[in-house]
């Protein structure tokens, strides 16, 4: 049976959204995208230092005499992120955690998303110009499915630190309560990088509004029977740089993880749905048969 997920995912994994979309590194060929993110981190301290939350407007505000800056901001928080060998700081402003809602095939509370899970979420995009500037919003949206596996690095790992609202839906509109809900602080290096996007300059850190309404969670992108955090092969975290058979489509993108000719989804032996528990090569026990090439 194919799992409500699924069915769920056919629409998700289609959207395309100008603001969240995939990162570029095209560009000048003498970037160092090391020096960049020095230089970026500088920038996001100098504006943190020179604006604050006003909770009552939802919104960002140049620093005034009374006012906490989002440096000083008990509710600012840093995640260290290592992406293509550089070092980045996100920086993430968590106003509420969010409440979560139940998992209707689990009957438990959903947790956190994974880097590559599918989210439903408000937001709003605006430019860090300057230390002290900010610029119009350039992108917004609501209640909009994006799957984190297709959005700027930023976005993947930034919502790992929030949780979904509740569900609160009564004879009406879906409706969600209690969402996660806060601001993300991304340099450049996890956005768009010295190719910028549309009104984005090259090199420009960006800051996002953003609430998590709801989340699928195990999220298979490719519907191949495997969640798309579990094709992380060497467990590193990012399962966009797994690519089993070598045909530049990552584990998570692709419907043939070792390119045997059989489909991942074709490769459950014991006919249990799960494709990631059978292992049938006496030589190599410990690879699954839909990671060896040798077993059809």
């Amino acid at each position: 049976m194919i799992k409500f997920r699924h069915i769920l995912l056919i629409a998700i994994i289609s959207v395309l959204i100008y603001a969240c979309g995939s990162d570029s590194n095209g560009g000048d060929d003498d970037y160092d995208a090391a020096e960049q993110s020095l230089i970026d981190n500088d920038s996001i301290l100098g504006f943190l230092s020179n604006f604050y939350y006003d909770a009552d407007v939802d919104s960002i505000k140049e620093l005034t005499t009374g006012e906490t800056a989002l440096i000083n901001d008990d509710k600012l928080f840093t995640q260290n992120i290592t992406e293509d060998d550089v070092d980045y700081t996100l920086y993430y402003y968590l106003f509420e955690q969010g409440v979560s809602s139940i998992n209707p095939e689990t009957n438990e509370l959903k947790g956190n998303p994974t880097v590559v899970d599918s989210v439903l979420v408000d937001y709003y995009g605006q430019r860090i110009v300057r230390t002290d500037s900010i610029s119009l919003v350039f992108d917004n949206n609501t209640s909009i499915w994006l799957a984190l596996s297709s959005t700027i690095k930023g976005w993947a790992y930034g919502f790992t630190n929030f949780k979904g609202g509740e569900n609160v839906t009564d004879n009406g509109p879906i409706t969600y309560a209690n969402a996660g809900k806060g601001l993300l602080f991304i340099p450049s290096g996890l956005a768009y990088a010295n190719a910028g996007s549309g009104a984005i300059l090259a090199n420009e850190p960006i800051l996002f509004n953003v609430s998590l309404l709801d989340l699928v969670e195990d999220t298979d992108v490719d519907l191949d029977g495997v969640p798309s955090i579990d094709e992380d092969v060497d467990g590193d975290g990012k399962p966009w740089n797994d690519d089993t058979d070598g045909d530049l489509i990552a584990n998570l993108f692709d419907s043939d993880d070792d390119g045997d000719g059989v489909l991942t989804i074709d490769e459950d032996a014991n006919g249990d749905g799960d494709p990631t528990n059978d292992f049938n090569d006496p030589a190599n026990p410990t690879i699954p048969d839909y990671l060896n090439f040798d077993i059809r």
